[in-house]
């Protein structure tokens, strides 16, 4: 992402980093452990894996997230919230609940189209106290949805 002086304020600083929809989306699905990245294009629907990768390398060099690289073929890399990027939940989970204050989407209709919880709903979770994020201490990864069947298909980019 091209950063711009503005004026110098925190504020300002903090929004040409975060600015975008997509970067708190992949901070909240982050927040549960480290992702593949077709597991965050699952979650983070309707984005375009192109957008994806952008955004996950710009957050790479905003040192918000890490970037795994097991290697093998097919190569196996995976992301992971960095602590500077765990400093996002707190921001993450005040924007759901403004975002239910406000009534703006429900998290049943999103069970409904997309068949899940996003990972940071607190439906995912039994206590009250599960209904925030911590920075020091992140929630517990709820139980993984069943993966899709491998498709042996080529796909030609």
């Amino acid at each position: 992402m091209r950063r711009r002086k503005i004026d110098g304020c925190p504020i300002a600083g903090a929004l040409q980093m975060i600015g975008d929809k997509w970067t708190l989306l992949v901070a909240r699905d982050l927040a549960a452990g480290p992702k593949r990245t077709m597991e965050l294009h699952t979650g983070l629907f309707p984005i375009s894996s192109r957008t994806l990768v952008a955004r996950l390398r710009d957050m790479e060099k905003d040192k918000l997230v890490e970037r795994i690289d097991f290697g093998g073929n097919p190569p196996h890399i995976e992301y992971r919230l960095t602590e500077r990027g765990q400093v996002l939940l707190p921001l993450v989970d005040a924007l759901r609940k403004v975002g239910q204050a406000l009534d703006c989407n429900d998290c049943e209709e999103r069970k409904e189209q997309l068949g899940f919880y996003c990972e940071a709903c607190p439906n995912n979770f039994e206590s009250a106290e599960a209904d925030r994020f911590e920075v020091e201490q992140p929630f517990s990864r709820p139980a993984p949805r069943p993966r899709r069947q491998k498709d042996d298909s080529i796909v030609l980019l």
